[in-house]
C-alpha cells in the first residue's frame, strides 16, 4: 500500500450507469445555515440532483442514509450546478441548475421533523429561463460592479454569451469567429469574461464592451453568424497557448492582483490580468481537472491537478509539493469545510464515484514474522550451488543464440531481384542525359509460423535511387501464411548512388504482444545504373588491385557488358554510367592484377567493389577458398581531400545564403509594415519609393531562395560523391592492411556515420570526432593521449585542415601496425605490437605537421595514381601484358 494514497474520509457511489462532468460538482452552504459548513451538490446527465452532508461515524466509513439530504429527478440533463446570490431582494444563497435548454434557480431549505428522521429538505423553484439556444456552460459574478447580487452568463454551443440579470434577460452577444465553445470564467477585478477559443488562444472580453455592442436579436442572427462577429465587439487581449483548454479558474492574491489559471491538455498556465504569462508548467500525465487556491506562503498559489493516471498532484506555483493516489479518475475536484473539518478534498469521477479525502500518511504497522530456526545441511547447499553455477554457465555460452532462432522461426523475410528490367519502365518522366532510365522489380516474401499482428514492411535504398513504394502494412497474418509484395527501383538524378544494396525491415508484434524486427538485404544489378561503353586510353585517376590467383576473363565476370570474342579472353572493358561518366577496367593476361581507371575519382568505387565481389563469387563457385585481394599502391588521400573540401565549401556557401535570405526576409517584412502604415493613414503621404524598394527586395528574396535550392541540390550530389569516395578509401585501407570484417566495420562507422547531411550536424565534424576518438583509444601510443578528452559539442569547423590531418594520422598509425578494436583493452598502449619506433600522438599543430611530413613517403599527393609495377602502359584495346 502506498504511503501517498489519498486518505478516504467519506465516499459513495451515485446511481447506476450515470455520467458526470466537471460542472456537475459544487460545494457551498446552499441551505444558508450560516455555520460555515459546506454541502456537496452533485448533478448528473441523467437529471438527478443530489445534496449531501457527509459526517462519518468513523473515518473511512461509507455513506449513511442520513448523509443524503435531498435527491430530486429534474428529468432534463444537468450540465452545471452553481451556488450564488441569484434572487433579487435578498442576499441569501440559491442554487442555479443549467440544463441544455433551460436555466432554473432554486432555494434549498430544511424544516425540522417531528420524528427521529431529523430535518427534511426540499427545493423550491424561484424562477427559470427557457433558452433559445443549446447551452454549454455558465459562469456568474457581479458583472459591471453590481453589489449584493450575482449575474449569470451562459455560453451556447454556437458561441453566444447570454447574460441574465437574475429574473430578467439582459442581452446576448456572439463571440467573434466562434467555432466551438470553450471553458468560461469571470474576473471580478477586471470585469471581463475569459474563455479559450477554438483557435487555441485565451481571449478576454470586457463586460462593458459586451454590454454596449450591437444586440444579437433574431433579425441580425443570420448576418452575425455570416460575419462571425458582432459590431464593435472587440477582444481586450489574446494569448496563444497552442492547445485546447480543459478549464479556467481565477484566483485573487489580494485586492490588487489576481491570476488567471488555464488548464491545457499538456500544460497549465498562470496569466496576469493583462494576459501576460506569470509561469507555466509542463505536465507529465494527461490532466482531467484542476483547482487553484490560495497558498499559506505569501505570493504563491497552490493548485490541485487530477490526471488520467488516478493521481492528484499538489503544485505550489510550478513546484510539485505532494502526489497522492486516488481510486478513480477525477473529472471534478473541490475543496471545502465539511463537518468542522477544513480543507477536505472532494473528487467526482465520470461514473459517479464521489469521495471526500484528505492528504497524509499512515504508519506501517507490519512486522516481519520471525524465521524458523533450523540446522543447515552444508552438503546439500554445495550440491545446489554447483547445479546453479552449471545452469549459469550454460546460459552464458548460449547467450545471443536461442533468441535469434525463435525470432527467425516467427517470420522469414526473403527478397528476390528480377534478372530482367521491367517491360515498361516505372521511371516516368525521368531522364538522365540522353539515356532512358530503366527500372527493375524487387519482390519481398514474408513467411510466418505463428499469428502476427501489425506487420509493417519498410524498404530503403541509397538515394538517388528511388522506390515506387517503400511502405507496406498488414494488420493480421494467420499462421503458415505467405505474403508477397513487389516494387520497382530506378535512378532519379544525375549522380550515382554510393551503394547498390537495399534493405527491407519488417516490424511486427508476436501473439504475446512483444515487438520484433526482422530485416533482409538485397543487391541491385549493376546494369540498373550502368551501360556498356567504349574503353578509354587515358584517365586522370587509376588504381591497381592485386590478387593471388590467375586472371579471369572479364567476359565471364561481366557477361552483360562485352561482346564475346574469338578467344573468350576479354581483358579490357568499358562502362558508361547513366549521366555520362565512363570507367575502364583492364585485366593483365600474365600477371594477377586488375586496373580500374576513370576521369572521376569517386566513379572508381562501384566498378572496383563490383569487381571484387564478382571475383569472390567466381572462385567460390570453382571451390577455391583461399582467394584474396590486396592493394599495394599509394593511398589516394589527395583526391579524397579535394572532395571533402568541395563538400565543405558548399556547406559554408549554404550557410551564407541562408543568412542573406534571412536578412532580406526581415527587410521585406519591415518595408511591408512601412507601406501598410502609409496605406492606413487617413492623410495620404508619398511612398518615397518604398514600392520600388519592396519590388527589388522581393526579387532578391526569390533569387536567394533559388540559390539556396540550387546549393542544396549541389550539396546532395557532393555528399553522394563523397560517400562513394569514402567507401573506396575504406576498401583500399582494408585491402592495404588486410583488415578483418570487424575492423572494416569500425572504419565504416567512423567515416559513414550519417544517412543525411544537414547544416546542424554535418559530415566533417562528426567524422573528425570519431577519428579523434580512435586515435585517442585503440590507436593511441601513450597514456598521455588516453587522458585527452574530446569536446562534447559538435559544431561546424572553420576549415577542413584538422580533419585531413587526423585522416592522414589514422593511415599512418595503421601503416605502423595499429589495429582497430572497441574492446575494453583497446586503450592499452600498443607499443609492443607496433614494429619500428612509434612517436606519441601529437598534441599541437606543429607536431601534427611534422608527423604529416614524415608520412609523405607513404601517402603521395600526385594527381595520377599509377602504381609503380611491371605492368606497362599499353593500348587498352590490346590488353595488358607483362
Amino acid at each position: 500500500m502506498s504511503l501517498f494514497k489519498a486518505r478516504d474520509w467519506w465516499s459513495t457511489v451515485l446511481g447506476e450507469k450515470e455520467e458526470f462532468d466537471q460542472g456537475c460538482l459544487c460545494l457551498a452552504d446552499v441551505d444558508n445555515t450560516g455555520n460555515g459548513q459546506d454541502k456537496v451538490i452533485v448533478g448528473s446527465f441523467m437529471g438527478y440532483l443530489r445534496i449531501f452532508n457527509p459526517h462519518p461515524v468513523k473515518t473511512g466509513d461509507g455513506a449513511q442514509a442520513e448523509d443524503l439530504l435531498l435527491e430530486v429527478h429534474l428529468r432534463d440533463p444537468i450540465l452545471q450546478v452553481e451556488v450564488g446570490k441569484f434572487v433579487s431582494g435578498t442576499e441569501m444563497l440559491h442554487l442555479a441548475v443549467l440544463h441544455s435548454r433551460k436555466l432554473c434557480v432554486y432555494s434549498v431549505s430544511g424544516s425540522l421533523g417531528n420524528v427521529e428522521h431529523g430535518t427534511q429538505y426540499q427545493i423550491k423553484l424561484m424562477y427559470e429561463h427557457n433558452l433559445q439556444r443549446t447551452a454549454c456552460n455558465m459562469t456568474y459574478g457581479s458583472f459591471g460592479g453590481v453589489k449584493g447580487r450575482d449575474l449569470i452568463c451562459i455560453q451556447s454551443m454556437d458561441g453566444m454569451l447570454m447574460v441574465f440579470e437574475q429574473e430578467s434577460y439582459a442581452f446576448g452577444r456572439f463571440l467573434p469567429g466562434s467555432l466551438l465553445p470553450g471553458p468560461l470564467a469571470y474576473s471580478s477585478r477586471t470585469d471581463s469574461f475569459i474563455t479559450v477559443s477554438s483557435c487555441r488562444q485565451v481571449e478576454s472580453y470586457k463586460y462593458q464592451v459586451l454590454a454596449f455592442a450591437t444586440d444579437a436579436d433574431k433579425r441580425q442572427e443570420t448576418e452575425q453568424q455570416k460575419l462571425g462577429s458582432g459590431k464593435r465587439l472587440v477582444v481586450d487581449w489574446t494569448l496563444n497557448i497552442g492547445e485546447q483548454a480543459l478549464d479556467i479558474c481565477i484566483v485573487s492574491f489580494n485586492q490588487s492582483a489576481s491570476s488567471v489559471f488555464v488548464l491545457g491538455e499538456r500544460n497549465f498556465f498562470c496569466l496576469k490580468d493583462n494576459g501576460q504569462i506569470r509561469f507555466m508548467k509542463k505536465l507529465d500525465c494527461s490532466p482531467s481537472c484542476f483547482l487553484p487556491y490560495c497558498s499559506v506562503s505569501e505570493g504563491t498559489i497552490n493548485t490541485l491537478i487530477g490526471n488520467h493516471s488516478n493521481m492528484l498532484h499538489v503544485y505550489q506555483d510550478v513546484t510539485l509539493k505532494w502526489a497522492t493516489q486516488l481510486p478513480h479518475i477525477p473529472v471534478a475536484v473541490r475543496v471545502g469545510c465539511l463537518h468542522d473539518l477544513k480543507g477536505v478534498i472532494v473528487t467526482l469521477s465520470d461514473d459517479g464515484h464521489l469521495q471526500c479525502s484528505y492528504l497524509g500518511t499512515d504508519p506501517s504497522l507490519f512486522q516481519a514474522p520471525k524465521v524458523e530456526s533450523r540446522e543447515l545441511n552444508y552438503d546439500e547447499l554445495d550440491i545446489e550451488l554447483k547445479e546453479l553455477q552449471k545452469i549459469i554457465k550454460d546460459v552464458n555460452k548460449s547467450q545471443g543464440v536461442w533468441p535469434m532462432t525463435e525470432r527467425e522461426d516467427d517470420l522469414k523475410v526473403s527478397a528476390m531481384v528480377s534478372p530482367n528490367f521491367d517491360s515498361v519502365s516505372q521511371s516516368t518522366d525521368v531522364e538522365v542525359g540522353a539515356d532512358l532510365v530503366p527500372s527493375v522489380t524487387v519482390k519481398v516474401t514474408l513467411q510466418n509460423r505463428v499469428t502476427l499482428q501489425k506487420i509493417r514492411l519498410s524498404v530503403y535504398v541509397q538515394p538517388p535511387l528511388v522506390l515506387t513504394c517503400d511502405q507496406f502494412t498488414f494488420e493480421f497474418m494467420a499462421p503458415e501464411m505467405t505474403r508477397t509484395v513487389g516494387f520497382s527501383v530506378y535512378l532519379k538524378g544525375s549522380c550515382l548512388p554510393p551503394e547498390l544494396e537495399g534493405n527491407t525491415v519488417v516490424s511486427y508484434s508476436r501473439p504475446t504482444g512483444i515487438p520484433r524486427v526482422s530485416q533482409c538485404k538485397f543487391r541491385l544489378p549493376l546494369k540498373l545504373i550502368c551501360l556498356p561503353g567504349q574503353p578509354s586510353k587515358t584517365a586522370s585517376h587509376k588504381l591497381t588491385i592485386d590478387t593471388n590467383k590467375s586472371p579471369v576473363s572479364l567476359l565471364s565476370l561481366f557477361p552483360g557488358f562485352a561482346n564475346q570474342s574469338e578467344d573468350d579472353q576479354v581483358n579490357v572493358m568499358g562502362f558508361r554510367f547513366l549521366g555520362g561518366s565512363r570507367v575502364t577496367l583492364l585485366a593483365s593476361k600474365t600477371s594477377q592484377r586488375y586496373r580500374i581507371q576513370s576521369e572521376q575519382f569517386e566513379d572508381l568505387w562501384l566498378i572496383t567493389n563490383e569487381l571484387i565481389i564478382r571475383l569472390q563469387e567466381y572462385f567460390e563457385k570453382q571451390g577455391i577458398k583461399d582467394f584474396a585481394c590486396s592493394f599495394s599502391g599509394s593511398m589516394p588521400l589527395q583526391e579524397y581531400f579535394e572532395l571533402i573540401d568541395h563538400h565543405f565549401e558548399l556547406r559554408i556557401n549554404g550557410e551564407k545564403l541562408e543568412e542573406l535570405l534571412s536578412e532580406r526576409a526581415v527587410q521585406f517584412r519591415a518595408i511591408q509594415r512601412r507601406l501598410l502604415t502609409r496605406f492606413k493613414d487617413k492623410t495620404p503621404a508619398p511612398l518615397q519609393h518604398l514600392d520600388t524598394l519592396l519590388d527589388g527586395t522581393y526579387k532578391q528574396v526569390i533569387a536567394l531562395a533559388d540559390a539556396v535550392e540550387e546549393n542544396q541540390d549541389n550539396l546532395f550530389q557532393s555528399f553522394t560523391r563523397l560517400k562513394s569516395a569514402t567507401h573506396l578509401v575504406i576498401l583500399l585501407i582494408g585491402l592495404w592492411q588486410k583488415l578483418s570484417a570487424d575492423q572494416i566495420a569500425i572504419l565504416e562507422a567512423a567515416f559513414l556515420p550519417l544517412q543525411q547531411d544537414t547544416q546542424e550536424l554535418g559530415w566533417e565534424e562528426t567524422v573528425d570526432a570519431a577519428i579523434s576518438h580512435l586515435l585517442k583509444t585503440c590507436l593511441s601510443k601513450s597514456s598521455k593521449e588516453q587522458a585527452l578528452n574530446l569536446s562534447s559539442q559538435l559544431s561546424i569547423p572553420k576549415d577542413t585542415s584538422r580533419l585531413k590531418k587526423h585522416i592522414t594520422l589514422l593511415c599512418d598509425r595503421l601503416a605502423k601496425g595499429g589495429r582497430l578494436c572497441l574492446s575494453t583493452d583497446a586503450a592499452a598502449p600498443q607499443t609492443m605490437v607496433m614494429p619500428g619506433g612509434c612517436a606519441t600522438i601529437p598534441e599541437s599543430d606543429l607536431e601534427e605537421r611534422s608527423v604529416e611530413q614524415d608520412s609523405t613517403d607513404l601517402f603521395t599527393n600526385h594527381k595520377h595514381l599509377i602504381v609503380e609495377s611491371p605492368m606497362p602502359e599499353v593500348s587498352p584495346l590490346q590488353g595488358v601484358s607483362e
